[in-house]
């Protein structure tokens, strides 16, 4: 059980990164509003992420790089490779500020239910102490600099999570006909969007360079690749497990006015009393307060990867880049910016932009001159490639139907 302990990791941050508020809304809104009939859209959300994710393991473990240095790399021209650093970057930095502000916010939604309104009024101003708190506590976790420290905080922060939403969806006492019915795939023209979000909000693309970079600080040789793929294989199932609880809890809703998980929290307190509300509110903080640490340690490495920064996590630049993205999520949940909206268009925003990172990751795959004799196999690319295509094909679906409305 130790040496288990011991090996369990990277693959748990991946985790944390991607059940934060925004997958917890996502799935909300998915429960609430189609019942059990998209849990079939999460467990291909899970094996596209346990395939996209591995392959970013096997390339950080081999090459001891992240995928942004790597890609930068292959482009001798120089404005083909500033070009593509710019679109990295901006992707990163916008997409991770958004994401702050809506991880801190949703801790602090998680943390109101129980404890009241979280403004308090000094004269004139007005200060939201909870989105300062969680600010706080994700800045001494990533300024101490200890990826031990980081990774074993995470992992008691994410058991604690999955505890408190999988027993919450136990205690709805679901029905089993209708559950395994969800499990049928549906492609019907309501749910596209849905579909889309629910992918987005589980491969999540800034993983693919998180993984790649941080697999480097655990392991060094290629004969560690079995237990990394292990990792990432048990990590990325009980994150789908904890996508599917959510999902559960949220059909148990007989309501329709639910916009987020404070208001999940609350519709199930009739279902089964008031434990609902402590448990699952617990759980949305945890939610918020891991995703609060992985956005801006992602959009650190991404940076770290693209200007090829040789120093480590302790260092003054890679410090500062965190500490931009951590600041404006502090100061953009602070400002009381409603973020339900923009976390769910994050989330389908991001399911539209798998396909071209895929792509990426997927070319470098299959270059011998980076990996030697770990590329992607036949099978892996034959996975791959079907990946690719079905959120190709649904992301365009999701397009043609915003533009047909309006």
């Amino acid at each position: 059980m130790k040496k288990w302990f011991s090996n369990i990791g990277p693959g748990t941050l991946v985790t944390a990164a991607f059940i934060g508020p925004g997958t917890v809304t996502v799935c909300t809104l998915a429960g609430v509003q189609f019942g059990y009939s998209l849990l079939w859209a999460l467990v291909l959300s899970i094996i596209a992420c346990i395939v996209l994710q591995e392959m970013s393991a096997r390339l950080g473990i081999v090459t001891q790089k992240g995928l942004s240095e790597v890609l930068k790399s292959q482009f001798d021209n120089k404005i083909v490779r500033w070009i593509l650093i710019g679109v990295i970057l901006s992707a990163i930095f916008i997409g991770n500020a958004a994401y702050e502000a809506g991880n801190i916010s949703g801790g602090v939604l998680g943390l109101s239910t129980i404890l009241g309104s979280p403004i308090v009024k000094i004269g004139a101003i007005s200060i939201n102490y909870m989105s300062i708190t969680i600010g706080i506590i994700a800045f001494i976790l990533l300024y101490i600099g200890n990826y031990k420290v980081l990774e074993r905080s995470l992992v008691v922060l994410v058991l604690f999570m999955s505890i408190a939403f999988i027993i919450t969806a136990i205690v709805t006492k679901p029905d089993l006909s209708l559950l395994f019915k969800g499990f049928v795939p549906d492609l019907s023209a309501d749910k596209i969007l849905t579909i889309v979000g629910l992918i987005g909000t589980t491969v999540v693309p800034y993983n693919l360079f998180l993984h790649a970079s941080i697999v480097s600080e655990k392991w060094k040789s290629t004969d560690d690749l079995p237990i990394a793929r292990k990792d990432t294989i048990v990590a990325i199932v009980l994150g789908g497990l904890v996508s599917m609880a959510i999902i559960i809890a949220g059909a148990a809703i007989q309501q329709t006015e639910v916009n987020n998980a404070a208001d999940l929290a609350k519709g199930l307190e009739p279902v089964f009393g008031s434990l609902a509300k402590y448990v699952l509110s617990l759980g949305l903080f945890a939610a918020g307060i891991t995703s609060a640490i992985t956005a801006p340690l992602a959009a650190a490495y991404v940076v770290k990867g693209c200007m090829g920064w040789q120093d480590g996590l302790k260092s003054k630049s890679f410090r500062g880049v965190w500490m931009f993205i951590l600041f404006l999520g502090v100061l953009f949940s602070s400002l009381g910016i409603k973020s339900i909206v923009i976390i769910r268009f994050a989330q389908v925003a991001n399911g539209l932009l798998l396909p071209i990172i895929a792509i990426f990751l997927l070319w470098v795959m299959n270059q011998k001159n980076i990996l030697g004799n770990f590329t992607n196999n036949l099978k892996q690319n034959v996975l791959g490639f079907l990946i690719v295509f079905i959120t190709c094909f649904l992301g365009f679906r999701g397009v043609w139907k915003v533009m047909i409305n309006m």
